[in-house]
């Protein structure tokens, strides 16, 4: 449709959405005038409006208002008219800095981006990613009561997980250190799914070389870990700057829109759909209001990329959730760079 407007049309139209995107206000026949190219009086700019609104592409939230892009005219523009420049040095120092500076776990990469994106962007920054199968590198078990022990687990990633098991009164200190000495051999490197039959045949036939005391511990420990994989593929969702969006909200109903937003976000199934629109997009994906049902009736737009690791394997997707008024120019390339960074860090 863009390629149908003549090119004055095109202008005022590109005028409108910037003005839009700069002021979050409607935009009047006067403000279009002031930065036309061309002397144009005010009534044929407003022609050029009426046709725009004709074509679905501008809109009056008021009757005696200027006039805002619809959800269309903003695809439109984004597809057929933004021009997308160099990621500023400023931003791109930021998010290299600030991502490099983690201890590079997985989870502290993830924070890290996250918080950056809502920073920069002024907006809410997300990260989803599927549930990680790491191997395993070490487990350590430590005594926290007589029938308490928190289990410590460092997978190869980088990644840190404790869990407290129940365990029977009076388990010596010997003995949860020959249960994580043992684990540790048999998990080093491999995921639970793939180790797990083989520890359980190993210490139904009492071929462990373990006590009585130790195996008691040693399954505990797989029965706190196995119990991840039962139920949904909750993966990982982190969202910073919730409370960025709040400040376009100007009614009650846009509050709730907001929270229903979130809301959905938090559904598992909700979280991987959206983990599968990036992962089948060729780079980054722009999702504006109704583009898509996630975010339809949320009043917002998402810029999402797919992060990926040296070797083409998908790790998960991190963008911006922002109004539609976005500043899709400089976000889009800071979203796209950040995903870069954080796939090479996780490399």
């Amino acid at each position: 449709m863009i390629q149908k407007l003549n090119e004055r049309s095109r202008e005022i139209f590109r005028i409108l959405v910037d003005e839009y995107v700069r002021t979050g206000e409607p935009v009047g026949s006067r403000a279009i005038t002031e930065r036309l190219s061309d002397t144009l009086s005010s009534a044929s700019v407003r022609s050029v409006m009426a046709d725009l609104e004709g074509a679905g592409l501008i809109a009056s939230p008021h009757t005696s208002a200027g006039r805002q892009p619809t959800d269309l005219g903003l695809r439109l523009f984004v597809d057929g008219l933004l021009q997308i420049g160099d990621l500023a040095a400023d931003d791109r120092a930021a998010i290299k800095a600030a991502c490099e500076d983690t201890g590079r776990t997985f989870d502290d990469v993830l924070q890290s981006a996250t918080g950056l994106l809502s920073g920069l962007s002024h907006h809410a920054g997300v990260v989803v990613a599927p549930k990680q199968e790491a191997a395993f590198r070490h487990v350590e078990f430590v005594s926290l009561a007589p029938d308490r022990a928190l289990v410590i687990v460092v997978f190869d990633n980088g990644a840190v997980e404790n869990r407290i098991i129940e365990l029977p009164p009076g388990v010596p200190p010997s003995a949860l250190m020959r249960a994580g000495n043992y684990l540790s051999a048999r998990l080093g490197g491999r995921t639970l799914v793939e180790a797990k039959d083989e520890i359980t045949l190993e210490l139904g036939r009492n071929e462990a070389e373990l006590d009585a005391v130790s195996e008691r511990v040693v399954q505990a420990g797989l029965a706190t870990w196995s119990g991840d994989n039962s139920g949904e593929d909750r993966g990982t969702l982190i969202v910073r700057g919730q409370a960025n969006l709040l400040d376009d909200v100007r009614a009650m109903a846009d509050l709730e829109r907001i929270r229903d937003l979130f809301d959905k976000l938090d559904e598992a199934h909700h979280m991987m759909r959206l983990l599968n629109l990036a992962q089948d997009a060729d780079g980054v994906s722009i999702f504006i209001g109704a583009d898509n049902e996630l975010f339809q009736l949320s009043g917002c737009s998402t810029i999402v990329a797919p992060v990926s690791d040296q070797g083409g394997k998908f790790i998960g997707a991190l963008g911006v959730i922002g109004p539609t008024r976005m500043n899709y120019a400089r976000i889009i390339p800071m979203v796209d760079y950040t995903a870069k960074i954080v796939g090479r860090l996780l490399s």
